[in-house]
């Protein structure tokens, strides 16, 4: 049984102190986390990482002072500026919260799962507490799993995965001299001509697709008052995880085009509806220095599909591919002053729907990957499960994640029972399996 220790500090200084506007990512995220209420913590970012040998407390402690000065959206905390808009003001030395649990060499990995569960339902205060908090298990003389948990205003999924690699490499020694563009830097660039005319181009496209799409993706419910709560529902598929890769190889594509594809059709199934409009998840990292930055840079692209009935699976997901890209393009842009212009546009503008593609991004604990057994085998170990009910979501009809799970591809939606009733939303996540699945067993 693991043994609770004291809550400590890993202290840091020396770093660059500094402040100025924030960035587009961080007012993004700031305004979606400030309207979940006690929902909040869903948004937390969390990833864990076993250490095949006992590493020194000091040495683990040191890798992550030299994380914490080396990227500066770890010690940035956020502030009201007034109309709504953020700053950002990042600190030369501080603390970062650890805490650190005692375990035996043959329950690490139990200890830190319970760790990682415990932690990651806790909020955080963007302006008050820093963006960082770190778990740490130890056994045999030294540490055997480090966590990390971070506010989402301090990076995205892409970030995390930064983290993670620096943090790895930091343990065996101190890193080469790279360029990082930080979160100040970026700022800068948003507020330059260049950042305001790439703005102004993603929301006129942002504005043309709304215009060309439909009025509801739902029009037989249209209106409807949202529900008082929104369902979580998980679907577990060990067979999507055998088939995505060897669908998007077979037909040339990225996974995550297959994943929208199917989401589109499966849609179309439920409401009628032959196009699509979704708000997808874009990483955003173009700039220099931006690839292996750790901050939250991704935003939402807007996806829009027509024909989406009555076509092979085939033929829809390669003209997915194409409006991907059109939307990852335009996904990086002042989202206030997109907001804004929604507001006053008054044409056809259902964007409520969002499609989230996490498969890589969002590391956890001990995943193994898919089992090897043929595909329509994997099909009968597929469940549907109802994990929680979320707070309503403003502005939101559905928003479905792909992620990983262990030996297998989960699809997690939350939606508005209102809009989609659990039948329709067991439906659609069915669909979107069998589509997939059904294209992998065809293609052999």
């Amino acid at each position: 049984m693991s043994v609770a220790q004291a809550r400590a500090e890993y202290t840091f200084s020396g770093g660059r102190a500094g402040s100025g506007p924030a960035t587009w990512g961080q007012q993004a995220i700031w305004d979606v986390v400030r309207n979940l209420g006690s929902d909040a913590a869903r948004y937390n970012v969390s990833g864990g990482m076993p250490l095949p040998s006992p590493v020194p407390a000091a040495r683990v402690e040191a890798a992550v002072r030299d994380l914490v000065l080396l990227h500066e959206s770890l010690r940035t905390r956020l502030r009201p500026a007034g109309d709504g808009r953020l700053d950002q003001v990042v600190s030369a030395a501080g603390g970062i919260p650890v805490t650190t649990r005692e375990a035996t060499p043959d329950t690490v990995d139990a200890t830190a799962y319970a760790l990682r569960d415990e932690l990651l339902a806790v909020p955080f205060d963007a302006e008050r507490e820093w963006p960082l908090r770190v778990g740490v298990v130890e056994a045999g003389g030294g540490v055997r799993y480090v966590v990390f948990f971070l506010s989402h205003t301090a990076s995205d999924g892409w970030g995390l995965r930064n983290l993670l690699a620096d943090f790895a490499a930091l343990l065996r020694g101190p890193l080469p001299p790279r360029e990082l563009l930080q979160p100040l830097e970026e700022a800068a660039f948003q507020t330059s001509d260049r950042g305001r005319r790439r703005d102004a181009a993603a929301r006129r496209s942002w504005l043309a697709k709304l215009g060309a799409g439909p009025p509801s993706m739902f029009p037989a419910r249209a209106g409807a008052r949202p529900a008082a709560a929104f369902p979580n529902a998980v679907l577990n598929s060990p067979a999507l995880g055998l088939a995505l890769d060897r669908v998007a190889a077979s037909l040339s594509v990225t996974p995550a085009s297959v994943v929208l594809a199917a989401a589109a059709a499966s849609a179309a199934r439920i409401t009628g509806v032959g196009e699509a409009v979704f708000q997808v998840v874009v990483n955003n990292r173009f700039l220099p220095g931006m690839a292996g930055g750790v901050t939250t840079i991704a935003q939402e692209g807007l996806f829009h599909l027509t024909g989406t009935t009555r076509v092979a699976f085939a033929d829809l997901v390669r003209r997915t591919f194409g409006a991907a890209l059109s939307a990852q393009r335009h996904s990086y842009y002042d989202k206030l002053a997109l907001d804004r212009d929604i507001a006053a546009f008054g044409g056809p503008c259902d964007h409520s729907c969002f499609v989230n593609d996490q498969r890589g991004l969002m590391p956890a604990l001990g995943f193994a990957p898919p089992a090897p057994v043929p595909l329509r085998e994997a099909l009968t170990r597929t469940t549907l499960t109802w994990p929680v009910e979320h707070e309503p979501r403003r502005g939101v009809s559905f928003a479905l994640d792909a992620q990983d799970a262990p030996g297998a591809l989960e699809l997690a939606m939350t939606a508005d029972s209102a809009l989609m009733p659990r039948a329709d939303m067991a439906a659609f996540l069915f669909g979107v399996e069998d589509l997939i699945v059904s294209e992998a067993l065809d293609a052999g």
